[in-house]
């Protein structure tokens, strides 16, 4: 008989127990061999409450219908923080399962985005789609994050550029606090997503393409990109320490503007300085203004 399918709720929540030792949950252990990691089904559905058959049919995708209570009180079992939360309940909320995909419409920058990027000036900056496309860069931006690819044509995709693409690799020093960063960002869009064909056949590609993202994402951990501080090593101008912020658009929420910015005074802006003038020239116009990437 073939087992059921477990499905996206089922797999995180599965992955998210397996993280929580029995100690930090505070469970007893009375010298009993564990054939998994962290905490057994029975152990996580008596912390939250529920009875074990019902925790096991709701991880497996046979009960589809948990209540906000339960969820909370799984999510509080496992220790999950608010982005985790939210995904745990944007899962139970599609149904638990796997949905036919769907193609989606093409992405086209928000005009207001544009604009905000064209003010910018020297600020490296970049307007992302909702699957990590580059929508649109200004000079700077394109010149900080991808000066070996062409500023204009195609759209790159970061994440895929991030495992992928050496140069990015290079570009990090620390490279897997970046990649964590796509990848659990990927999965927080893939909730609130779950039928997005061109998000799952990017998802496939870069499992197939790079083991490190595979296990990354067998990993189930979600992170909303928010504020990070990155050292990069610019081919360039060498180190620059910058501070990543994501604003996030009200009126195309799937369209973020990333902005990449230096503390007056360091090193770091000297170096970001440096780059403009070495890409830009002192005097360019060019600097203030947005590029638009095609499809």
């Amino acid at each position: 008989m073939t087992p059921p399918e477990s499905g996206p709720l089922g797999e995180f929540l599965q992955a998210s127990r397996a993280r929580i030792s029995p100690a930090e949950a505070g469970v007893t252990l009375y010298g009993d061999r564990r054939r998994v990691p962290g905490l057994r089904r029975e152990e996580l559905a008596m912390l939250a409450g529920v009875s074990s058959s019902y925790y096991t049919r709701l991880e497996q995708g046979q009960s589809r219908h948990a209540s906000p209570q339960v969820l909370d009180a799984l999510a509080t079992a496992l220790r999950l923080d608010d982005a985790e939360r939210a995904h745990l309940h944007r899962l139970a909320a599609s149904g638990g399962r796997r949905r036919p995909a769907r193609k989606p419409p093409v992405e086209r920058a928000d005009p207001a985005l544009l604009e905000l990027l064209a003010a910018l000036g020297d600020v490296p900056a970049l307007v992302l789609g909702r699957r990590s496309d580059v929508l649109a860069w200004n000079p700077v931006g394109h010149a900080l994050l991808a000066s070996h690819l062409p500023a204009v044509g195609s759209r790159p995709n970061m994440a895929t550029l991030v495992f992928l693409d050496p140069e990015t690799r290079d570009l990090y020093a620390d490279w897997r606090a970046k990649a964590g960063a796509v990848v659990g960002n990927l999965r927080l869009v893939a909730g609130a997503h779950p039928d997005d064909a061109a998000l799952a056949l990017l998802v496939g590609s870069l499992t197939v393409a790079s083991p490190e993202f595979a296990s990354l994402w067998a990993d189930h951990r979600v992170r909303p990109c928010a504020t990070a501080q990155y050292e990069l090593r610019h081919p360039l101008v060498g180190r620059l320490v910058v501070t990543q912020q994501t604003l996030r658009s009200v009126e195309h929420p799937d369209q973020t503007l990333v902005t990449h910015t230096t503390p007056a005074g360091s090193t770091s802006a000297e170096g970001l300085t440096l780059l403009t003038q070495l890409v830009l020239g002192a005097g360019d116009e060019n600097r203030t203004r947005a590029i638009s990437l095609g499809s």
